[in-house]
C-alpha cells in the first residue's frame, strides 16, 4: 500500500491561525478560548498503520526495524524513534514555541506539521503513556500528524485499550485510543518464547562480581572498546537543557562511569540520550542490588538500559548481585513466589519446585519466559507500583541478556565471522539514523 501511496503536501499552519479566538470577558469565564486553526480531516487514501504488541523478546522491535529499513523508495521522509524520546522532543518543541510566541498560542498543530514534514512514515518503539501531561496532548498530536497523511507504525507491550490504564483523567485519553483503533491495524505478537534469551556463545561482557578483579575486567573492556593508545583516558563534559553532564573517563567512543556518578545523581532520559549520541560503549562499575527502598535508582537504571539498547551501544557492568536479583532481593523473590503460589496451577508448581531445592534463579528465568505469570509475581512485590514498571523490569532483564551476547559486542566492529566490513558499515548507518532521529 505504501509503494502506491502519494501523501499530501504538508501545509504548516501560520502563527496567526494558532492565535486564540477572541471572546468576551463573560464567555471566557465559561469556555476555553481554543484557536482559529482546526485540524484537517485524515486523508481517505492514507494506508492504515500498524500497532504491534506482545511480550518482551517476542520480536516486535526487530520486525519494525526490518520494516523501516525496507520501506519503498517513494517514501522519501521517514523517522524511527523510541516513543519516550519522541515525547521528550515534543515537549521541548512545545516549550520553545510557547516561549517564542506566547503560551496562549495552540502549538500542537505547528509541532505536528514539523514532525509530518520529516516523516511520511513514523515508527515508534515502545508506545506507552504513563504521564498525565502526555495523555492530555496525545490525541490532538496524533490526529494532527495523521491529518498530514503520516502513517504510524508502532510497537507496544499492551493492547491499545489497555494504554494509560488507571491513569489520572483517563477519560480524556479514550479518544486517543479510539483514534489508534480506527487508523491502525492491531497485531498481537504474543509468544511463549523470549527470543533474546535463546543461548548464544557467551561473551562475559556485562556481568562481573564487584570484587578486586572487577576493575581489571572493566579496564580490559575499556581498552578493547576505547582507544587508549591514540586517545588516553580523560574527562569530558556535555550540555543538556542548560545543565552540565560530567563524564569521568573517556577514550575514543567509550566512556566509564561509577554507578553513583551516573545513576546516583538526578539524571534522566534526556541525559542518557545525549550520552548515546556521543559514545558507542559504556562501562558502569559498582552496580548495587536494588529493591523497593531504592526504587528511584532502579527506575533510572532501567531507563538507562533502554537508552543503551535503543542506540545499539555496548554495555559493560560490574554488579553486586547476579542479574536475576538485580532489581529484587532473593527474599523478595521468595516472598513474591509465596504470595502467588496457590493462585494458579503454575504458581503452585513453582512453589513446589522451590521447596524441592531448585535454584530460585532458574525459577526467575522461567518467570521471565512466561510474562503472564511474571506479571502476577512481580506485582505482588513492593518493588513495582504498577504494570508499566513490571513490564520495564522484564524488558530490562531481557535486553541485558541480549546485550551480553558475542553477536551484540562484535556488531559494528568488523569482527563478526560473517559480514565483517560490510556489516560494520551497515551498523554505522543504523547508528547514524538513530542519532539523526533523536536530534
Amino acid at each position: 500500500m505504501l509503494a502506491k501511496y502519494d501523501p499530501p503536501e504538508v501545509v504548516q499552519p501560520t502563527v496567526e491561525e494558532l492565535q486564540p479566538r477572541k471572546r468576551s470577558f463573560l464567555s471566557s469565564l465559561f469556555y476555553s478560548a481554543g484557536s482559529r486553526h482546526s485540524i484537517a480531516p485524515i486523508p481517505s487514501n492514507m494506508p492504515k498503520g500498524l500497532y504491534m504488541y506482545g511480550d518482551v523478546g517476542s520480536g516486535k522491535t526487530m520486525l519494525m526495524d526490518l520494516f523501516y529499513d525496507t520501506l519503498p523508495k517513494n517514501i522519501k521522509a521517514k523517522t524511527r524513534i523510541h516513543f519516550h524520546n519522541f515525547m521528550q522532543d515534543v515537549h521541548k518543541d512545545l516549550h520553545r514555541f510557547g516561549r517564542e510566541h506566547g503560551n496562549d498560542i495552540d502549538a500542537i498543530p505547528f509541532v505536528a506539521a514539523e514532525i509530518a514534514k520529516k516523516a511520511t512514515v513514523l515508527c515508534f518503539d515502545e508506545f506507552q503513556c504513563t504521564d498525565v501531561a502526555d495523555a492530555m496532548i496525545l490525541r490532538r498530536l496524533i490526529e494532527s500528524i495523521m491529518s498530514h497523511g503520516t502513517v504510524l507504525v508502532t510497537t507496544s507491550n499492551r493492547h491499545p485499550s489497555d494504554l494509560y490504564k488507571n491513569g489520572i483523567q483517563r477519560e480524556s485519553f479514550i479518544p486517543c485510543i479510539n483514534l489508534l483503533l480506527t487508523h491502525l491495524r492491531v497485531l498481537n505478537l504474543d509468544s511463549s518464547t523470549d527470543y533474546r534469551k535463546i543461548p548464544r556463545p557467551p561473551s562475559g561482557v556485562y556481568h562481573h562480581p564487584v570484587d578486586a578483579a572487577a576493575d581489571r575486567h572493566a579496564m580490559h573492556w575499556f581498552r578493547f572498546l576505547g582507544d587508549l593508545d591514540k586517545d588516553p583516558p580523560h574527562r569530558a563534559t556535555h550540555q543538556v537543557w542548560g545543565r552540565t553532564i560530567e563524564v569521568p573517563k573517556v577514550s575514543g567512543r567509550a566512556c566509564w562511569f561509577d554507578f553513583n556518578e551516573l545513576i546516583g545523581r538526578a539524571t534522566g532520559a534526556g541525559d542518557y540520550i545525549e550520552l548515546m549520541r556521543s559514545y558507542d560503549a559504556f562501562i558502569v562499575t559498582n552496580v548495587p542490588g536494588m529493591n523497593f527502598r531504592s526504587r528511584d535508582l532502579a527506575r533510572r537504571f532501567i531507563t538507562f538500559i533502554d537508552a543503551v539498547y535503543e542506540s545499539r551501544a555496548k554495555l559493560v557492568l560490574t554488579t553486586e548481585k547476579p542479574l536475576s536479583q538485580l532489581f529484587m532481593t532473593r527474599e523478595e523473590i521468595d516472598g513474591a513466589l509465596e504470595d502467588s503460589a496457590g493462585k494458579s496451577e503454575s504458581g503452585q508448581q513453582m512453589k513446589e519446585k522451590r521447596e524441592e531445592g531448585e535454584d530460585v534463579d532458574d525459577v526467575m528465568r522461567a518467570l521471565m519466559d512466561d510474562l503472564g505469570m511474571n506479571m502476577k509475581v512481580l506485582k505482588s512485590s513492593n518493588m513495582f507500583s504498577g504494570d508499566e514498571e513490571a513490564f520495564a523490569f522484564a524488558r530490562a532483564l531481557s535486553r541485558l541478556s541480549e546485550m551480553g551476547s558475542q553477536e551484540w559486542v562484535e556488531r559494528g566492529m568488523g569482527l563478526e565471522k560473517k559480514g565483517g566490513k560490510g556489516e560494520m558499515e551497515s551498523w554505522r548507518r543504523v547508528r547514524s539514523m538513530w542519532k539523526q532521529d533523536n536530534l
